[in-house]
């Protein structure tokens, strides 16, 4: 009889250890699996479909690492309010810099980054329950119903800048507690294209050195500067510096018909930018027209003349003004009017 007990009981040990070591071998290989598509990814961002997402998470009731998930969709590339393909480009920086400061450590091993994309896993998205887009989650370790894992606040999407990187750094790590590092950008220029610029400028030095002892070089163009002036202050005034900032786009596209683009949009959530264009426009004629009246019509000597002209200018800036404040009001909803003092009444 205690033959026998102690048989099965050696018997269940060696099972549960020969089960325990099967499933520690068959997290070992999604982790071997996901290290290798991760170092063929050029970003280090890992591409799931249904079959690959089934694997690592859906069906693996165990595991040892995290993942981080992109939700894209090629469809809405176009939608250029969403700045999917711009917020892609910023996860991938994260993943970068996460692969290059934890390299050769445990945490290289515990955390993978990971887009999915929505003609090609449409199960998928119904499976985190994704409603809208851009969406960013984290799957843990001990999460099993997909729709329970943590999404990103969407506040981090409202805006693209520079800092959505860092957004996404500082969700990482307050998910995983794991530290990403610092993000680098690539420069805007290589190596080879600083070294063939050196090149260029030291050959061009002499020649350089000689026309501005002469005296004959563009910066000596009063004209280039008069152009350079007005350019500035159109820059100013049409907002261009907000569109790059927020890479707001030229125009959209109609919903109803794809075909017609919509150039200026009703709301003050969103400016286009042929709507700053159209403003800067405006404002620099009304510049250009005072700039004509102080410094050329002054120097007319027909006071007819100067009448005439005084007046066309009046009559245009009046028109311009009035087609600024009727764009403000259209887009905000707030009106601007004039009234008499209560001392004229």
């Amino acid at each position: 009889m205690f033959p026998q007990l102690s048989y099965f009981l050696v018997f269940v040990l060696s099972s549960s250890l020969i089960l325990s070591k099967a499933s520690s071998e068959s997290d070992s290989d999604r982790v071997t699996e996901l290290l290798r598509l991760q170092s063929r990814s050029k970003s280090g961002v890992i591409h799931l479909d249904d079959h690959s997402l089934d694997r690592f998470l859906t069906s693996a009731k165990s595991r040892s690492y995290s993942l981080v998930i992109f939700f894209d969709a090629v469809q809405l590339h176009d939608k250029h309010d969403l700045h999917l393909q711009d917020l892609l480009n910023e996860f991938g920086l994260v993943a970068s810099a996460f692969i290059a400061n934890n390299k050769d450590t445990p945490a290289q091993s515990k955390l993978f980054f990971c887009d999915i994309e929505f003609t090609e896993s449409q199960s998928s998205f119904a499976l985190f329950g994704i409603k809208f887009l851009p969406h960013v989650r984290h799957v843990g370790p001990q999460i099993e119903n997909l729709k329970d894992s943590e999404p990103m606040d969407q506040s981090e999407f409202s805006r693209m800048a520079a800092s959505t990187a860092a957004s996404m750094a500082d969700f990482v790590e307050s998910k995983t507690r794991l530290k990403v590092g610092p993000i680098k950008r690539p420069p805007i220029l290589s190596n080879k294209q600083l070294g063939f610029l050196g090149v260029v400028l030291v050959i061009s030095i002499p020649f350089l050195v000689k026309r501005v002892v002469a005296g004959d070089t563009f910066v000596h163009d009063s004209k280039l500067w008069l152009t350079f002036a007005v350019f500035v202050y159109f820059f100013s005034v049409s907002g261009t510096m907000h569109n790059i900032i927020r890479k707001m786009p030229m125009f959209l596209a109609d919903e109803k018909d794809p075909s017609q683009p919509i150039f200026f949009y009703q709301g003050s959530e969103l400016q286009l930018g042929v709507e700053g264009f159209a403003v800067g426009f405006l404002y620099t004629i009304v510049g250009l027209l005072l700039a004509f009246v102080t410094h050329l019509l002054v120097q007319v000597r027909n006071v007819q003349v100067q009448r005439v002209f005084m007046l066309l200018t009046l009559l245009v800036s009046f028109w311009a003004v009035k087609e600024v404040i009727y764009l403000d009001n259209w887009k905000t909803g707030y009106r601007i009017h004039g009234f008499w003092p209560n001392s004229w009444k």
